[in-house]
Order: structure tokens, then C-alpha cells, then sequence
């Protein structure tokens, strides 16, 4: 009996180990977790649950399969309703963890202010959150949540994105339409931060509340061009119908769609007031940035599901409970293995320390479970259906998409990676509407007008042709006038008139330097170099052109002295004088400055959004017109006066051909012409630098050359056409010259023997025992002669042979003073020639009698002459 029994008993036990044995090793650790969701029909989120409930189950049924020790586990979801109320869920939560079990994870969390709120209470809690649903930009604060973590990127990343896309194609000028509420709110204010910080200028800022073409409109007069729209799928065929009825579409503007969720939007719905193709038109190459909801590999991931594996299973689900699908399912899938490959391995951790630990009964206190759960989960890496799962300070390290519409459907055109913030774009896919992407705003091109080199190089041409031949003229004049141009001498006149033409020529070579590249100080030098030459010039030229003229028109009215002729040219040193005092005051008071001018702007025919805005700079001063208006005051009655003189003498000729009446008059209207001309065409053109110095050029050179050619072209015509005359003529000029010298050096001989004929004369006067000399007057035919007599005593030698030669009656003989004379009278007057009126030298009889001596009979006041003549009588003792 006793051995029945224990037989009975080895059977019972053997059925059991073989029956309850499976059952004990298929037993899994609960793992309690607090699923916080909105379920209840008055939060208006009554399908989101059920929506997402298919990827947890599936995420669930995939955990059973997994092998030891994630496989020893099972994840509990307990589920809580939040109700989309921050109190209400704060209290929900409360009881929960009141009631019990044990919670050390809260799973879920899409209403952003409960998940907010919980998040911040979470530390107290000794909490972590996993969610799916997590995306407000103000999450990412990881001082006040820090236990939150979320398997979606943060909406801080579609704005990442949207910078870098925008610095990819140099857009800095955007305009912002955002639809109302709290998460697109956070994510605008998040946005313009960082474009602030990327030197993009947000030019407006508007809102859907009201009327969305209202709102548009608002843009277009703003000219934004590249416009970011941060709104709900729902709305976007709203917005883009009213982009077509506002023509804010095609190659001028861009759209950046970012923030229509996770499953982007899909055009071609029609709405009022719009057909469908309208709203495919408007949307056409706008660019849509959002989250890549499933992986694009064909691995297996953690799960041993593909992604594409996951999805036929998740849609087969939906259909059978024939629900919606959400835009969050793959994230909540994820977000399950994250947080049972987090809690399994802190259980694992848990149950190796507490089995190997040297002190038995060890139990691990809630605040190291705690901070063990928050490390796992922050070194959670897997490959999730969604791609690569990490955090990164409690971010999801993901991928963002950029899909652009191109005709009814979307095209993947890049990618921006969260983790190495680096935008990669396939260009080849891009396309865009227009040649190029689509600018920013209307460019203004800043265009420079100045004078090219090719211009400047022929008027500069022009210019020192001009100034060769002036410089010519003038030298020819200075080397020739001393030889063979009398007849054509001008005077001083003619080097003051070709001074003018010179300094004016060599204003034009520095008016057409503006376009090079100068300092401010050079080019404030030239400025006044400019003026000073073209004004001085002007003011000797026609000064000089001026005295010309009124010298031939007061030799044809009126009879002046020479003296009064000689007065006329002060008026070229009075024009001077009063030119400089002016020029002078502006350069002090007022000094001239390189001042830039803008101009209109100019449309670009090739492109629309172009528009060329040209400037220029030009010389001028702060009072520049007070100056100017000063300086035409006194040059423009001169003008008129010297037009009116020229127009007198008009029919006037003179012995010069080049100064006749007709030559000056025209000279003098040219120049009048020619400088209103020049003056009424730089203010009309100022705008236009290239043009004003090609036209202030050429009528400064044509008023030159004119004035070289009209003037002194004669003089060079005859002397090339009579030369040997003027050869001849200069030859005879020049004897002519020799005998008008000679002929002054034997006036001036003349006068000095004068004095010693009358020295002599005196001396024979005052000799001791001679009578006082007789003087007689005799006219005849209008010539007078004085005649001297002087009585000399003359002692013969017979009677004085007693007394010695050397005694002082023998020096008063006869026949000294006889030859005295002979030898004295004939050499002073043969100094008296014939051509002057002298004698002949060959009439020496007259010197060897003891006849009078006549001096040439010089001409009185009343233009009778007189003759002086000596005579002498000698007295014999």
C-alpha cells in the first residue's frame, strides 16, 4: 500500500511539473505603465485613441516574441484619460499613482499644455515620460523637462530646416502667414527667433484668424517673395486658392510649407470660390518640410519587422476596426519599444544588484530605479520603423523631409539630418518655375555711371589734339614775332586769347576722370582743378576776345589818344581779377566735395524682378547753386555786352584781315553760343554723367577749334600761300630796323656834339681881347639861321718872330687857330651826314677858310627849322 502511494504520488507530481512547468516559464514580469490620453467624446480627440491603438498592440505583440530577457517582460498600459485638461489630468495622475501599482513610466501625452504641465511635475513624481506626440518648441527646455522624451522631433527641427533651406538659396527677406493656435504659435515665435539669428530680415507677419486673401494681400503689398506658411492641413487649399486669386504664385514667389503635421498635404481638394486645378496651379513648386513618418530602408529593425512590414500590418488593423489613421502611429510604435527596452533594462540591472550584491536583502530605493530609468532611456538606440531612434537632450535625433509639388504629386528633394544639422538637397529633382529659384524681393542693382574709357580716351584724343595746336600757335607767335609778323601782330590780346583755348582744352582731360578709382582727397583736388581751368579760362579768353573787339569799335565811333587805347586792356586784368575773388570765396567758404547722386530707377527688360538704380558722383558743394548763380550774374552781361559790341563792327575792316569787323563778330557769338549751350546742357543732363561730359566736351573743344581756326587759320593760310613775300618783306622789315636804329644812335651823337660845339664855342668866346660876338638873325623860306661872329686876333710871325713859340700870343696866331680848327671843326661834324642833313664829307674847303660852320637846322615848336652858324674873324696884331 505504502508503495501504491508513493507511486501515486511521483504521477501526480510528474503531470503537474509536465502541465503547470510551460505555464511557469511562459509567466513575464508586469511592468506597470500609465498611458495618459485623451478619450473622452468632449475633448474632441474621441478617434485619436483608437486611431494609435493599433501600432501599441502591434508593438506589444512583437514584445512577446522577443527572447529573454526583453521577452521576461510585459509592458502594462494603464490606460488614463487626460481630457485635454491640465487640472484635470494633474488630478487624474495624482489618483493613479495613489491608487496604485507602482508606476515608474507615464506613456503618451498629445495635448501640449497637459503634456507640459505633467512633464514639469514629473521629478516629483520620480517619472519618466515617453511620448509620441511631444513637438512644442518650448519641450526642449531641459531644465524644467527634463524627464519628458519624445519619439517625434520637436517642431524646432522644421524650423532648422526651413533656415537652412533659406540660407541654401540666399533668401533673406521672408514673410511669415501662420495659422492660430498654441502649438503653431510656439513654433512661429520659435521660428523668427532663429531666423533672427541667421540674418533674415521677416519683412511681415500674418495671421489666418481672419480672411486668409486679407492676410495675402498684406504680403503682396509688402513685396515678400519667399512666404512661410505654418498651418494645419485643413487650411492649406484655403490659403493657395486665395495665392491664385492674388497671382502670388509661378516663378516670382516661393511657398515654404512648415507645420501641417507629419503627413503632409495632399492638393487637389476644391474649395469655394476655386477649382481644383486652380489650387494645383497655386501649389505647384511650393516646397512642404515635415517629419519622415516611416523609413525608407528594408532592414529588419529591432522589432524584426521591416518598415514597410509594419505598415501593411498597422493599415490591415485599421481596416478591420475600421478606424482612421493617424499621423502618429509609427512614433507611438516606437515610442513602446523605447520605453520596454528601457524598463527591461533597468529591471535587469535591478535584479543583478540585488541578487550579486555582498548584503543580502538588499532592495534598490525608487530615486536610483528613477535615475537608472532616465539614463537608460537617454541611451536608448535602436532601429525603429521610423528610422534611427536617439535623443540628443531629450530630442529625437530624426530626419526631416522636403517635399516639393511638382504637377499632382509630391517629390522627395532633400533631407535634413537633426543630428548633423546638414541640409542635402538633390538638385536635379528641384524645379522651380522660372530659370532660376525665385528671389527674395525685387533686386535693385546699384549701377555706377560714369564715363567709360573708350569715351574718355577719344575726347581725351580730341582734347590733346586741341592743346597741341594751341601750344603750336602759340610758341610759332613767340619764336616769329620778332621777325616776319608784324603785319600780323594782335598784340598781347592774341597769347591771352590762346591761353584761354588751352586752359579750357585741359579742363576737359580732368572732368572725364570720375570713373577712376580715386581717393577722396585726389578727388576733391580735381574738382577744384576742374573749375579753376575751365573758369579762368573761359574768363581770359573771352576778356582777351572782348578787348579786341572794343578796340575796334572805339577806333570806328570815337577818337582816342593813345593813352586811353593803352587803358582798354585792363579789362582782361579787371575780368581776371573779379573771376578770382569768386572762385576764391567758394573754395574757402564753401569748398568743393565728391558727392554721390541717385538717380530713378530703371526696370531690367530680361527680368521682371530686377531693377537697375544707377548713381553717379559729381562735384558739388552745399550752396553749389548760390555759387553757380553768382558766377553766370557777371559772365552772362559780359556775354551780352560783348554780342552787342560784336554786332556794331560787324561791317567794319581794318588792315588786319584776322581782327575785321566780321571775324570778331562771329567769334564773339560763337562763344556766347557755345558757352549758354554748354551751361543749359550740364544742368539738364546732370543726371547723366557719361553724357554731360561728352556733350560739355565737344562744345568746349568745337568753341576752341573754331576760334583757332577762324582766327588764326588766316594768318598760317597767307604765310603758307605767300611765303617769299613775307620773306622779302621781312628782309626790308629788318634793314628798315637797322636804319631806324642807326638813325636814333646818330640823333643821340648829334645832341652830344651840340654840347660841345656850343662848349667850344664859348671857350673862343671868352678869349681875352675879343669883341663881343655879333648875332644875326636871317629868315629865308622859313628858315631861320643865327650866325656868331667872334673876333680873334691873330698876331702874324713876322711881326712876333721875337717872342718864342710857346708863349701865349704865339698859341692866338693865325696860324694856330687856323689850324685848330682845321683839325678840331672837320672831325666833330663829320659826324653830320647827309641822310640826317649834315655835310658832305667832301666838302672840306669849308673847313679850311675862315668861313661860318653850320650845324643841321633842327625844328622848332612850330615846325620851322634854324640854322646855327659861327663865324669867325680874326684880327691881326
Amino acid at each position: 500500500m505504502e508503495r501504491r502511494g508513493a507511486a501515486e504520488v511521483f504521477w501526480v507530481l510528474l503531470v503537474c511539473w509536465l502541465v503547470v512547468g510551460p505555464v511557469l516559464a511562459q509567466v513575464r514580469h508586469p511592468l506597470p505603465v500609465l498611458w495618459m490620453m485623451p478619450i473622452s467624446s468632449g475633448s474632441g480627440r474621441e478617434n485619436l485613441t483608437a486611431a494609435v491603438a493599433p501600432a501599441v498592440r502591434l508593438a506589444l505583440q512583437d514584445l512577446k516574441r522577443q527572447p529573454p530577457p526583453l521577452g521576461n517582460y510585459e509592458v502594462q498600459l494603464q490606460l488614463l484619460d487626460s481630457q485635454c485638461d491640465p487640472a484635470k489630468s494633474l488630478k487624474a495622475l495624482f489618483d493613479a499613482m495613489w491608487a496604485g501599482p507602482e508606476y515608474l513610466l507615464v506613456f503618451g501625452g498629445v495635448c501640449p499644455p497637459v503634456t507640459a504641465l505633467v512633464a514639469r511635475s514629473l521629478p516629483a513624481f520620480n517619472l519618466v515620460q515617453v511620448s509620441f506626440a511631444a513637438s512644442s518648441p518650448s519641450l526642449s527646455n531641459r531644465k524644467w523637462y527634463r524627464n519628458l522624451f519624445s519619439t517625434v522631433p520637436s517642431d524646432r527641427a522644421l524650423n532648422q530646416a526651413t533656415v537652412k533651406l533659406l540660407q541654401r538659396y540666399k533668401w533673406t527677406r521672408v514673410g511669415i502667414i501662420t495659422e492660430e493656435g498654441a502649438r503653431l504659435s510656439e513654433m512661429k515665435q520659435d521660428l523668427i527667433r532663429q531666423l533672427l539669428k541667421a540674418d533674415v530680415q521677416v519683412v511681415s507677419t500674418q495671421s489666418l484668424s481672419e480672411d486668409a486673401c486679407s492676410s495675402l494681400r498684406r504680403l503682396k503689398e509688402s513685396d515678400v517673395r519667399i512666404i512661410i506658411g505654418q498651418f494645419e492641413d485643413d487650411s492649406a487649399s484655403e490659403v493657395f486658392c486665395c495665392a491664385y486669386t492674388l497671382n502670388m504664385f509661378g516663378a516670382r514667389y516661393q511657398w515654404v510649407v512648415a507645420g501641417g503635421g507629419t503627413a503632409g498635404w495632399r492638393p487637389g481638394s476644391q474649395v469655394s470660390g476655386c477649382a481644383a486645378n486652380s489650387v494645383l496651379t497655386a501649389a505647384d513648386g511650393s516646397i512642404r518640410i515635415q517629419i519622415r513618418q516611416l523609413s525608407h530602408t528594408n532592414t529588419p529593425g529591432v522589432s524584426g519587422r521591416t518598415p514597410q512590414d509594419y505598415q501593411d500590418a498597422y493599415l490591415r488593423q485599421v481596416i478591420q476596426e475600421g478606424s482612421k489613421v493617424s499621423q502618429l502611429h509609427t512614433f507611438a510604435y516606437d515610442a513602446v519599444w523605447v520605453a520596454a527596452r528601457a524598463l527591461g533594462q533597468v529591471m535587469e540591472a535591478v535584479k543583478h544588484k540585488e541578487k550579486y550584491s555582498s548584503q543580502r536583502n538588499v532592495s534598490v530605493s525608487e530615486d536610483d530605479v528613477q535615475k537608472r530609468l532616465l539614463e537608460a532611456v537617454k541611451q536608448t538606440q535602436f532601429e525603429g520603423v521610423t528610422g534611427p531612434v536617439s535623443f540628443r537632450n531629450g530630442e529625437r535625433m530624426a530626419s526631416i523631409e522636403l517635399i516639393q509639388f511638382q504637377g499632382s504629386s509630391g517629390v522627395l528633394v532633400g533631407e535634413f539630418s537633426t543630428a548633423t544639422q546638414q541640409l542635402r538637397l538633390m538638385n536635379h529633382l528641384m524645379q522651380f518655375k522660372g530659370p532660376r529659384p525665385a528671389r527674395d524681393q525685387t533686386v535693385v542693382v546699384l549701377q555706377r555711371q560714369h564715363v567709360s574709357l573708350l569715351l574718355y580716351g577719344i575726347v581725351s584724343s580730341a582734347a590733346a589734339v586741341t592743346i597741341l595746336i594751341t601750344l603750336t600757335v602759340l610758341c610759332f607767335r613767340i619764336i616769329c614775332r620778332k621777325h616776319w609778323l608784324q603785319r600780323w601782330s594782335g598784340g598781347s590780346q592774341d597769347e591771352l586769347l590762346l591761353l584761354g583755348v588751352l586752359l579750357s582744352s585741359s579742363s576737359v582731360l580732368i572732368s572725364g576722370l570720375d570713373g577712376a578709382p580715386l581717393s577722396d582727397g585726389i578727388s576733391e583736388l580735381l574738382c577744384s582743378v576742374r573749375l579753376w581751368t575751365l573758369s579762368v579760362g573761359h574768363t581770359v579768353g573771352f576778356a582777351a576776345l572782348f578787348t579786341k573787339t572794343w578796340r575796334v569799335y572805339s577806333l570806328c565811333s570815337i577818337k582816342l589818344t593813345q593813352t586811353r587805347l593803352q587803358q582798354t586792356g585792363y579789362v582782361v586784368l579787371w575780368m581776371l581779377l573779379l573771376d578770382v575773388f569768386v572762385l576764391t570765396s567758394w573754395q574757402i567758404l564753401d569748398p568743393l566735395r565728391r558727392v554721390v547722386l541717385q538717380h530713378d530707377l530703371q526696370s531690367d527688360p530680361a527680368d521682371q524682378d530686377v531693377f537697375v538704380h544707377p548713381y553717379s558722383e559729381h562735384c558739388s558743394s552745399i550752396n553749389t547753386e548760390l555759387w553757380l548763380t553768382a558766377v553766370y550774374g557777371y559772365k552772362g552781361p559780359l556775354l551780352g555786352l560783348g554780342c552787342f559790341v560784336a554786332w556794331n563792327i560787324r561791317t567794319v575792316e581794318v588792315d588786319l584781315p584776322a581782327d575785321s569787323g566780321k571775324r570778331l563778330t562771329l567769334s564773339m557769338f560763337a562763344v556766347t553760343v557755345f558757352s549758354v549751350s554748354g551751361v543749359s546742357g550740364s544742368l539738364l543732363i546732370s543726371h547723366n554723367p557719361p553724357v554731360q561730359f561728352f556733350l560739355t566736351s565737344v562744345l568746349i573743344l568745337c568753341c576752341n577749334i573754331f576760334i583757332l581756326s577762324w582766327l588764326f587759320g588766316p594768318k598760317f593760310l597767307y604765310m603758307w600761300l605767300n611765303g617769299s613775300e613775307l620773306q622779302d618783306e621781312a628782309a626790308e622789315g629788318e634793314a628798315e630796323e637797322q636804319l631806324r636804329r642807326l638813325n636814333q644812335q646818330l640823333k643821340s651823337q648829334t645832341a652830344q656834339l651840340d654840347v660841345q660845339i656850343e662848349t667850344i664855342t664859348m671857350q673862343l668866346s671868352e678869349t681875352p681881347g675879343s669883341p663881343e660876338p655879333d648875332q644875326k638873325l636871317r629868315a629865308d623860306d622859313g628858315v631861320r639861321s643865327v650866325t656868331r661872329t667872334h673876333v680873334v686876333q691873330v698876331c702874324a710871325d713876322v711881326r712876333n718872330s721875337v717872342r718864342k713859340p710857346s708863349s701865349p700870343d704865339a698859341i692866338n696866331s693865325p696860324e694856330h687857330v687856323r689850324r685848330r680848327l682845321s683839325v678840331q671843326l672837320p672831325i666833330l661834324h663829320h659826324a653830320y651826314l647827309p641822310a640826317i642833313g649834315g655835310v658832305s664829307a667832301s666838302s672840306s674847303s669849308l673847313f679850311g677858310s675862315e668861313e661860318a660852320f653850320v650845324s643841321p637846322p633842327p625844328a622848332d615848336e612850330h615846325g620851322d627849322s634854324f640854322l646855327y652858324a659861327t663865324q669867325l674873324e680874326p684880327q691881326y696884331c
